[in-house]
């Protein structure tokens, strides 16, 4: 998986660049890029992951709460998994254009907007009345989320050189571990004292902290230059990437990627709460403490690219997530547990690889590119969170880790391929004995 070869910011094809309308800065001719050690290198590390905190605590703050939601709304299993595939879903869909409209008003922008929208819904969602209004809300605040993570990840093209742009970029899916962790633990220990509805609302003002902490530490853009909106530029760009064959491998490993995590995660709550488990909710949220190995594994991703490559970290990610899929299928927390860890590193290793794959493959159109990992991997996981919960209610976890290993040899078969093609790509252009 190639990376970029250059450090200029990329044009999108067809796009005529305009004065800057947003807050972000003009391009320079001499692109100054971050790195770890250069001046605001550390603050964008720190905006970012604070960012990425507040975008998975609210994308998935019902998901540990599922059972208890079930329970207070009096609804099913699958119905209450809506309140998550319905926020996933509408941040995929939305996901392409609003990073289109960052192109013209600028990441940073788009980000600070999408993260003031997400916060201010998710400080009315605690008061949804019935599960319709609930999932109704779900999806306004997954849509307004769209905005952030593509933008994030042109940002990161944009202000950062190549060389360390897995390591920012793991940094950035760091927080996404830390907010799902911290957001499932607080949710779980405040529902079983005060029940889901405080949970959600103590979920909306710890997002509303890391909001304020983004806009206050993330640099102006200095690379960044504004483009007109123009639906016919869009469209080739993002018929452009859609035909690179690599683009698309890493669009569908990025999707099966989190269709075993949305499974897992969605279903996990239910599995705990029953027999021969019984956990209270407050001790189901504790276990999401599982997610530091995410944290550690998706901020380390740089390292293990630099030592086996991005198909050997590919390959080793789908491994530990397999092997921890196997080992959760035991009915003892001694077996679940570890379980649980595996499945998290392995998962959160593949995204940050993945994710800095596209962001370095794409020479022109980088946040449409990101946006269209961004579209497969959050439809990932809103199939996964259906389909574990279909799966789970008609075959118990087992049929739950089934899914899960189709997705993995998904993983395997697609990178195989990829190692294939790159191995006659380079017997083509060598030269003739």
């Amino acid at each position: 998986m190639p990376s970029a070869s250059t450090e200029a910011p990329a044009t999108t094809p067809g796009a005529s660049a305009a004065p800057s309308a947003s807050t972000d800065a003009p391009a320079t001719t001499a692109p100054e890029l971050l790195a770890p050690g250069r001046p605001g290198y550390r603050r964008m590390s720190f905006a970012l992951f604070a960012a990425g905190v507040a975008t998975f605590a609210l994308l998935y703050s019902t998901q540990a709460l599922l059972p208890a939601i079930s329970a207070g709304l009096g609804v099913s299993a699958s119905q209450a998994s809506w309140t998550v595939s319905a926020a996933t879903g509408a941040l995929a869909l939305c996901v392409l254009p609003l990073s289109a409209l960052s192109e013209r008003f600028g990441r940073r922008s788009m980000m600070t907007a999408s993260l003031a929208v997400a916060v201010a819904v998710g400080l009315l969602v605690p008061f949804a009345p019935n599960i319709e209004t609930l999932i109704a809300l779900r999806a306004v605040q997954g849509a307004a989320l769209a905005g952030l993570p593509a933008s994030a990840m042109a940002f990161l093209a944009e202000e950062v050189r190549p060389k360390a742009l897995v390591t920012a970029v793991g940094l950035f899916v760091a927080g996404n571990s830390v907010g799902g962790m911290s957001g499932r633990i607080v949710t779980g220990w405040a529902a079983q004292l005060w029940g889901w509805r405080v949970a959600l609302g103590a979920v909306g003002l710890m997002a509303v902290a890391c909001a304020v902490a983004f806009r206050l530490l993330v640099p102006r853009a200095r690379n960044f230059t504004a483009r007109s909106l123009s639906p016919r530029a869009l469209a080739r760009t993002v018929g452009g990437h859609l035909s690179d064959p690599l683009l698309l491998r890493l669009y569908a490993i990025g999707a099966l990627f989190m269709t075993v995590f949305g499974g897992v995660y969605t279903v996990i709550g239910y599995r705990l709460v029953a027999e021969p488990f019984g956990l209270p909710q407050g001790l189901i949220g504790s276990v999401f403490l599982v997610y530091l190995v995410g944290t550690v594994s998706s901020s380390s991703s740089g390292k293990l690219v630099g030592r086996v490559g991005r198909r050997g970290a590919l390959y080793l990610a789908v491994s530990t997530t397999a092997a921890g899929l196997l080992l959760s299928l035991a009915d003892t927390m001694v077996a679940v547990v570890p379980g649980l860890v595996l499945i998290t590193a392995g998962f959160f290793a593949g995204h940050a690889v993945a994710s800095s794959a596209v962001s370095g493959t794409a020479k022109t159109g980088r946040a449409q590119a990101s946006a269209l990992y961004q579209s497969a991997y959050y439809l990932g996981s809103s199939a996964g969170g259906t389909l574990g919960a279909v799966a789970f209610h008609a075959g118990g976890w087992a049929a739950t880790v089934g899914l899960g290993l189709l997705a993995v040899l998904g993983v395997v078969s697609i990178t195989l391929y990829g190692t294939r093609a790159a191995r006659i790509e380079r017997l083509a252009a060598a030269p003739a004995r």
